[in-house]
Order: structure tokens, then C-alpha cells, then sequence
């Protein structure tokens, strides 16, 4: 396992559908070694912190496999690593394996895995596409969240080191779960039962769980 690319942005302001947005979603790569601390990469900066970043989407990752689903779906775009967002690039971690509560070790930071990833509009800015958010969302191809357990660098290059496998809820398995309208409902119970869901996705499949008992 190991981190493809490293990839950071600044807040930019675009015309998108006779509308002014200002969005941090273009990234490009960085070279060299990145100082990361609990809000994540130092030299990355959100532009509305009242739903990006902070310590439990303090770095995004996407993994570098699923660029071939995307390449295939939209032949027309140029990607490069970042294209989607995301702070690392890796390879060897997918959402099928990766799991709610996993720690990685990459260069002398220890991370956490937290929560899938489920953008706003923004990812539609992007990709100069109104559709990309229903996209994104239907192909599962969500990438993940870590929250950063111990503060240090990292850089283009580094191994993923495994420092604990949890048998929790996969990645996939909490998407399929949110996107579904009418969801299993033993499965709800198994997301809600995982001890490392945060808080406030436990009030989203409380309700979930009542609309389906």
C-alpha cells in the first residue's frame, strides 16, 4: 500500500451556472514533505469549514484504482491525481476493504479511518457536470476520511502501513446503506452497533432505522 500522490489546494472562485462559487476542490500534486496536523495537511486550505475539514475530515483519501471506472465513464475529461478532491491518492486501499476505525501509519503520521465522503455541489463545479453528485453517489466509488491520530509528515512515495484491522462496517457497506431507500434493516442495526461511528451519523440511521422498522 502505498501513497501515489499528495495533493493540495487553495480556495478558488469560479462562474458555475450564472452563479460566483468559491470551492478548494481543485488540488493539484505537491512534491516533497507535507507537515500534517489535526486539521490536516498545513499547506491545504477549505474555503467553508461549516462542512469541509476539521479533525474528523482532516485528510481525504481516494484511492488511485478508481480513476479507471472514471476514465471509463466520462472518456471526455482530463484527470490528473487530485482531480477529485483528495489529499492522498493511494493505492492498495479500496472501500470495499477499508473499514470505520482502521489505523494506518504513512511517513511518521498515524491516521484513522472515519467516515466515507459525500460531496456537495461543488464536485458538479468541477466537473462542469449538475449530474456529477448523483454520479459520484451511484458508483460508490466514495473514497474515505481519516482523522489524524498522531501529528508528523508524510510524503509522495510513502508506504501505508496497517497499524489495526477493526472488523467493522466497510466503507462500501456504509454507503450502500445510506444510499438506499429501503435499507435492510438488520444492516441499519450493524452501522449503528459499530463503536466508531461518529455521533452524528448515529442521529442520521437512528432515523434511518425508524423509517424502515
Amino acid at each position: 500500500m502505498q501513497v501515489i500522490s499528495i495533493n493540495t489546494g487553495q480556495p478558488k472562485t469560479v462562474q458555475w451556472k450564472n452563479q460566483t462559487v468559491t470551492t478548494s476542490i481543485f488540488k493539484n500534486p505537491v512534491q516533497g514533505s507535507v507537515n500534517v496536523n489535526q486539521l490536516g495537511i498545513e499547506s491545504d486550505t477549505q474555503s467553508d469549514l461549516s462542512v469541509h475539514g476539521g479533525k474528523y475530515k482532516a485528510v481525504y483519501a481516494y484511492p488511485s484504482e478508481n480513476y479507471v471506472y472514471w476514465e471509463r465513464e466520462l472518456p471526455h475529461f482530463s484527470f490528473q491525481w487530485g482531480t477529485f478532491g483528495e489529499n492522498l491518492t493511494t493505492l492498495g486501499l479500496t472501500e470495499t476493504e477499508v473499514c470505520l476505525g482502521d489505523r494506518y501509519k504513512i511517513g511518521t503520521v498515524e491516521l484513522k479511518v472515519v467516515q466515507p465522503r459525500f460531496p456537495c455541489m461543488k464536485i458538479g463545479v468541477r466537473f462542469e457536470d449538475p449530474f456529477m453528485v448523483k454520479r459520484f453517489l451511484d458508483s460508490r466509488l466514495s473514497g474515505f476520511y481519516f482523522q489524524i491520530v498522531k501529528e508528523g509528515t508524510f510524503e509522495e512515495g510513502d508506504s501505508i502501513e496497517l497499524l489495526e484491522k477493526v472488523a467493522g462496517i466497510s466503507i462500501r457497506s456504509f454507503v450502500d446503506i445510506y444510499a438506499s431507500k429501503t435499507p435492510d434493516l438488520d444492516k441499519v442495526q450493524a452501522v449503528l452497533e459499530d463503536p466508531h461511528l461518529l455521533d452524528h451519523w448515529k442521529e442520521y440511521f437512528e432515523s434511518k432505522l425508524a423509517q424502515v422498522s
